[in-house]
């Protein structure tokens, strides 16, 4: 037999062995799906970090390779290297037969065409714009998962705002509530967060009015350093690392609060709400205080 014949063989022989391969995947899925549920694969770091608070640690295949990754991760590193994980290619997917693969809206079409004509079952996830938004998304993996109490539990931490506080301090004769401080994120590139974000519908539960809206600026827009120095908020959040953002006058507003706030605490819902949520009310007491 010549080396092409060979070759055409031995090609034909790894293609039927492919195929009797998913067969038995297919077998062994629905076997290892009856002992432990669902099994997941996701393709996406935000919903990585609700997966592994909600579901079973088996359930979990793989996450995406960005949660390994520190500047992209919305969850601790080390706990996601614990788990398997993907460069989200189909088939590096299809080869680990999930019941289920998590993505984002956004995937790829021919990703998701291809997932699903190897019989995997895709869930879309979009970005959540609310705290409340983001608790339906976590209640929804816990019915996926199977572990709804766990996932109603988080969803209920999530939409419970710290500010005000639980027992505060009974006021003095001549006191005066005060307005709820201006805060401006400052994102990277120095734009700043629209209305109809997370972040800001966060940064109102937990008593804070934002600065930048009542500029009448909107999502992305850019804010520069002259007009901060030259109007301040309150209270600056600083999430980028641009020269105007570490620029020394910013240390010179003596009525401002100038705070880095960490990129991961808005990029997802999920836990990091928790996260944020703990960093704002934090912020917000100190602010109370110093005008107490």
């Amino acid at each position: 037999m010549g080396f092409m014949a060979i070759r055409r063989a031995a090609k034909g022989l790894a293609m039927a062995c492919v195929v009797a391969s998913l067969a038995a995947c297919g077998t062994d899925r629905a076997v290892r799906s009856d002992e432990i549920g669902a099994t997941f694969v996701s393709l996406n770091p935000c919903l990585d970090a609700i997966l592994v608070e909600v579901a079973d640690p088996d359930q979990i295949l793989a996450l995406s390779h960005y949660s390994r990754d520190p500047a992209a991760s919305s969850m601790d590193v080390a706990t996601a290297r614990q788990y398997g994980v993907t460069g989200g290619t189909a088939e590096e997917v299809i080869a680990l037969q999930p019941d289920i693969v998590l993505a984002s809206t956004f995937i790829a079409p021919a990703t998701k065409a291809a997932l699903e004509r190897s019989g995997l079952r895709v869930e879309t996830f979009d970005s959540p714009r609310t705290a409340s938004e983001s608790a339906l998304q976590v209640s929804r993996l816990g019915d996926l998962t199977g572990n709804e109490v766990i996932a109603d539990n988080l969803a209920r931490a999530i939409t419970t705002p710290l500010w005000p506080p639980q027992n505060p301090p009974e006021p003095g004769p001549m006191w005066q509530p005060e307005p709820d401080p201006s805060v401006v994120l400052w994102q990277a590139g120095q734009i700043v967060a629209g209305n109809e974000t997370l972040i800001a519908d966060l940064l109102r539960e937990e008593g804070f009015v934002s600065h930048s809206a009542a500029l009448g600026m909107g999502q992305a827009d850019h804010l520069g350093l002259e007009q901060i120095l030259a109007d301040p908020p309150d209270v600056l959040l600083v999430a980028g690392d641009s020269a105007g953002q570490r620029h020394p006058a910013l240390l010179r507003l003596k009525d401002t609060w100038v705070r880095e706030f960490d990129p991961a605490l808005f990029y997802c819902g999920g836990p990091s709400i928790l996260k944020a949520r703990e960093e704002l009310h934090g912020l917000r007491l100190s602010v109370a205080g110093q005008r107490g």
